[in-house]
Order: structure tokens, then C-alpha cells, then sequence
């Protein structure tokens, strides 16, 4: 009993260590939010702001003055980053979940890098609170949303409700005027602040009155690297004669 008892005992300490040493390591770099970014672009402050994103998305649209270094293929990268191992350096990518940049800034540090940086809130963040970005020739580019209808999310609603998160996307105000059962609010002029609450294991169905505000969330969703999006609309919905909560 006693030889269990110290074996439970190191395994513990085993496993403490551990977390203390991943903590650790995650901890050796700063988190950058959307205003300390800015502030130190407004004043030209000496950093290498870097894309961790694919090249595709880097194309599409990055912040202003930031490099593309992506972080499946970091060591193809190594030239484009400074020989002074004190400089500072900040990577991004596509938001909260999205690990990339975080993947990307282990790798510099491993490299000896000391001075570096995590946008985590990232490129929607960035691009929703409409601050510089290069936007190439695909950025207006329209995507096709996949929709549901008033019925077919009925029927989901009643058979599998667990498996899906409805989100309101208009603002405030009008969800409390009626919004659909069990949808929470999210306003799209904050959706890709807010998107963090939602779990990427489910799918994510978004709606507004006509289309116009949930297509914007759809798309931050796909920027987001969202996978199983729907689109709804909620004059669908009440012209269908479906329950409206308050």
C-alpha cells in the first residue's frame, strides 16, 4: 500500500513538473492586444509583424507591413527573419483558436529569438475594428453560404439541438424584440471579439432579418477556419409561422 501510495505520489509530482515547465514555455511570450498593435504602428515602434497564416490567406488580406511566414513551412522562411535575436518580432493569424501563431512563435523562440510577441486576437479582429490592412484582388470576392431552411432548423432544433449553436446576429435591440429559441446574441460589428465562445466542434448557424449581417458573420466564420457553417433568415422564419421567443 505504502509503495502505491509514493508511486501516486511521484507520478503527481511527475506530472506538476510538467505542467508547470508547459506553462512556463507558454508563458516566455507577451500577448499583444488590438490596441498595443496599433499604438506601436501609429509610433513606428522597430518590430517585424509576421503572418503565420498561408499564403493564400496572407494574399487575401494582412495587416499592413506585415511579412508571410507560414507556419507549416517555417524553416523555408529563416531568411526573412532578423539576425538580431533581441528584436522584436509579433506573429498572428486567424484569431483565439487559431494556433498557428503560436506554433510559429515557438519555433523563433527555439531559435533563440527572446523578444517575442502574440497578436492573439488576429487578422478578424483587426479587420472588423477597420484598422490598415492590404486587401488584395480576392478580397471582395463573393462566398456562397450554405443555407438552411426555416423548416430543416425546426426539425434540427427538436431532433438534435446539442449538436449546433444558433447565433442572432443583428443587434442587441432586436434580439430582445424576438429572436428564434435558443439562439444567443452575437452583433456582427463585434462577431470576430466575441467568436470565441463558440465551439468549432459544432455547427454554427447564423441569421439576421434578410441575409445581409449574417452573410458578414458567415464569412468572419470561414476567415475564422470555421468548417460546418449554415446561413438562416429570420423573416424565413416568422413568415413560416415558426415560435419567436422575447
Amino acid at each position: 500500500m505504502k509503495i502505491n501510495r509514493l508511486c501516486t505520489a511521484v507520478f503527481f509530482l511527475i506530472c506538476m513538473g510538467y505542467a508547470v515547465s508547459l506553462q512556463a514555455a507558454e508563458s516566455n511570450y507577451h500577448l499583444t492586444s488590438t490596441d498595443e498593435l496599433k499604438e506601436m504602428l501609429d509610433e513606428n515602434v522597430e518590430m517585424l509583424v509576421v503572418d503565420a497564416r498561408n499564403p493564400e490567406e496572407y494574399q487575401e488580406v494582412h495587416i499592413r507591413g506585415a511579412i508571410n511566414i507560414p507556419e507549416k513551412k517555417f524553416s523555408k522562411y529563416l531568411e526573412l527573419l532578423p539576425v538580431d535575436k533581441m528584436s522584436r518580432i509579433i506573429f498572428y493569424c486567424n484569431g483565439v483558436k487559431c494556433g498557428k501563431s503560436k506554433k510559429a512563435a515557438k519555433k523563433a523562440m527555439d531559435l533563440g529569438y527572446a523578444n517575442v510577441s502574440i497578436y492573439n486576437e488576429g487578422m478578424p479582429v483587426w479587420e472588423e475594428k477597420g484598422l490598415p490592412i492590404y486587401a488584395g484582388p480576392d478580397y471582395e470576392k463573393r462566398v456562397a453560404t450554405t443555407k438552411i431552411s426555416p423548416s430543416d432548423l425546426f426539425e434540427l432544433s427538436k431532433s438534435n439541438a446539442a449538436a449546433f449553436t444558433l447565433v442572432d446576429v443583428r443587434d442587441m435591440e432586436e434580439f430582445g424584440e424576438g429572436h428564434m429559441p435558443g439562439a444567443i446574441n452575437i452583433p456582427v460589428a463585434d462577431f470576430a471579439v466575441q467568436s470565441g465562445i463558440l465551439d468549432k466542434k459544432k455547427k454554427i448557424i447564423v441569421y439576421c432579418n434578410s441575409g445581409g449581417r449574417s452573410y458578414n458573420a458567415y464569412r468572419k466564420l470561414m476567415k475564422l477556419s470555421y468548417k460546418d457553417i449554415n446561413q438562416a433568415i429570420f423573416a424565413d422564419w416568422k413568415e413560416a409561422g415558426l415560435p419567436v421567443e422575447n
